[in-house]
């Protein structure tokens, strides 16, 4: 990833922000980084909404909890619709699993990954987006939408097999997820021009997102434990990333996706606007051809 230098922000110690007149959507935060990132945001004083399928964080004031299963697309619909959307100042999300090493299908007919870790956001989205263009958010910015991926990768996806259906692949199946939301924070930023869209790359964190590719035996445990070892934690990410939800210096940069370190970085190559669309496009299709569709 190349660091894109047109994009700059300046950090300030998240405990010295004062959160308290925000309220936040983080849609899968109920682990792992997303879980990281509630926290935090409610401990200095936020008022935030989590989903997620198990709530921890009963004891944390500030954290309310909508439990819902994000392998549905229906189900997202009605989590989205369930959502406090007028008093919504900003959405994060951060639910994703990797991709098993045999095809896995939702009662949906949707291989499981793209469902979880990218469509279940295009339909939230579009239900969210339409409502938050209409105000702006209690620190008098354009309301924001941040999504997580990894951006910046040169992944494009494989278009033509979105559900892999064709042929399947785990890291094929997994980069169509990478591909697609890579595409919504491209294709949005342009369609809604009254929301913030940002794309963040967290890089390697110790979660168990990669629990559906190795199980929850040895392997999972070992491989874990390395990238734990080489790698930021959680808590170490969200400390660095939650000031840029709040920053001024962004307001004008909707579209711009962040690294690890919270720098700003350049596009895939190839992934021109055009592109991006008949990702969005295509998407689509293949929620109607299950009986499926993003409209609110």
């Amino acid at each position: 990833m190349k660091v894109d230098n047109s994009v700059q922000w300046k950090y300030q110690d998240p405990n010295t922000i004062d959160f308290k007149p925000l309220n936040v959507a983080v849609i899968g935060g109920t682990g792992g980084i997303g879980r990281a990132i509630s926290r935090l945001l409610a401990l200095s004083g936020a008022n935030v909404f989590v989903v997620g399928q198990t709530f921890r964080d009963s004891d944390v004031k500030g954290i309310n909890f909508i439990k819902g299963d994000l392998s549905s697309i229906a189900e997202a619909k009605r989590i989205a619709k369930e959502l406090p959307q007028d008093k919504l100042d900003i959405a994060i999300f951060t639910a994703g699993i990797f991709a098993s090493s045999k095809r896995e299908e939702t009662g949906e007919g949707l291989e499981r990954d793209m469902a979880v870790s990218y469509l279940n956001r295009l339909a939230m989205i579009r239900t969210i987006a339409p409502t938050f263009e209409k105000s702006k958010s209690e620190l008098g910015f354009n309301k924001r939408i941040f999504i997580m991926g990894f951006p910046g990768n040169d992944q494009l996806g494989t278009i033509d097999n979105l559900n892999q259906e064709k042929s399947y692949g785990t890291m094929q199946a997994h980069m169509n997820t990478v591909a697609g939301n890579e595409a919504l924070v491209v294709d949005l930023a342009e369609r809604y021009k009254y929301v913030g869209f940002y794309g963040l790359n967290p890089g390697l964190i110790r979660t168990n997102i990669r629990s559906n590719l190795f199980g929850n035996g040895i392997l999972h445990t070992v491989a874990e434990s390395l990238i734990g070892w080489f790698n930021q934690s959680a808590d170490d990410y969200a400390k660095k990333i939650v000031p840029l939800f709040v920053s001024p210096d962004i307001e004008n940069h909707s579209g711009a996706m962040f690294n690890n370190k919270g720098q700003a970085v350049l596009g895939s190559k190839g992934f021109t606007k055009e592109y991006a669309k008949d990702f969005i496009a295509k998407s689509e299709v293949l929620l109607k051809s299950k009986g499926l569709d993003t409209e609110s």
